[in-house]
């Protein structure tokens, strides 16, 4: 009974021991030019690695996005898609990261973080990927709430490929100005300005970041949602943030998820309850009388009575 009192024990210590190990992540935009070292720490490199492919086996693939609360990035809708192509509110790789404060992709530093929770948007292609932990020592960008307008300059910064091409990725964060072309209800128009009028989002940028430069303040007014083989010069799509905000605003101040930092919290619970289960059972186990020359002697003094009428016929 001990030894296996002493294997719970050792199997709830294990359990403690493996919630604290860390995690592990995987894999910009045309004509731009490189981020400096350290800028736009909130732009995010989500990556998926073990997404179920059409011939029955897996492949690894990746989006932009940008975090906007210490818990969550927000990215394109179409990031979460299941195999029939329809966007869906929980992650579909095997594996899901967020890599945030790094410029270079396989540089040192920055953090790396597990997806466990998706939210979809109702109305854009627009989802609230939730992380396992809070992201520290960086600053979210910040949720605009004002109308894009025709002819305004904003700065996107993606971690996507540098041609339509799959054999030529980004080594580092990408960046560029676009001019606001058109203004539609879920969508806004994007048009490259700097540092070339062909600068344009590619495949992978997906869920990149347009926001506004306000002197040292940036405000989110958009993500790549869609557009043509890059590069190209003219418009791409892009889901409008400001129209979702209030969406926004109510889903980052949630509580966390019960995957989230809890998961692992279930097998030591578990591990606890055979405890005490086993603790009980050596507690409360029947009493059974003790037959010595004849005589009946009980425990305890529940049965005094019944011990002396037992002598006495024995007598």
């Amino acid at each position: 009974m001990f030894k296996i009192l002493r294997t719970c024990l050792v199997v709830l210590l294990a359990t403690a021991g493996f919630a604290a190990g860390g995690a592990r992540p995987a894999e910009a935009i045309a004509n731009g030019q490189n981020a400096r070292d350290g800028a736009y720490p909130f732009a995010a490199r989500l990556t998926m690695t073990g997404l179920p492919a059409d011939n029955g086996e897996t492949r690894d693939s990746s989006c932009s996005g940008a975090l906007v609360a210490p818990r969550w990035v927000i990215t394109a809708g179409h990031c979460f898609r299941d195999r029939g192509g329809r966007r869906v509110s929980r992650t579909v790789a095997r594996r899901t990261t967020a890599t945030l404060g790094r410029t270079r992709v396989a540089g040192p530093g920055g953090q790396e973080i597990e997806v466990v929770a998706v939210r979809q948007s109702d109305t854009a292609d627009v989802a609230l990927a939730e992380l396992r932990t809070a992201v520290t020592g960086i600053t979210p960008l910040r949720i605009g709430t004002t109308e894009p307008v025709v002819g305004e300059v904003v700065r996107l910064a993606g971690f996507g490929l540098m041609t339509d091409s799959e054999d030529n990725p980004a080594t580092r964060l990408q960046t560029g100005q676009f001019t606001v072309g058109s203004v539609g209800p879920a969508l806004i128009e994007t048009s490259g300005r700097a540092p070339h009028a062909d600068t344009s989002p590619c495949r992978h940028d997906s869920g990149a970041p347009y926001f506004r430069e306000l002197n040292k303040n940036k405000e989110l007014v958009a993500l790549v949602s869609s557009g043509p083989a890059c590069p190209h010069r003219g418009g791409d799509s892009s889901a409008r943030i400001d129209n979702i905000s209030g969406w926004i605003g109510a889903t980052i101040a949630t509580e966390p998820s019960g995957t989230a930092d809890r998961w692992w919290l279930w097998p030591a619970v578990l591990a606890v309850v055979v405890l005490v289960a086993m603790l009980g059972l050596l507690r409360f186990r029947p009493r059974r009388p003790m037959v010595v020359d004849r005589t009946v002697h009980y425990r305890g003094d529940l049965h005094g009575a019944a011990a002396q009428r037992d002598r006495a016929a024995a007598r």
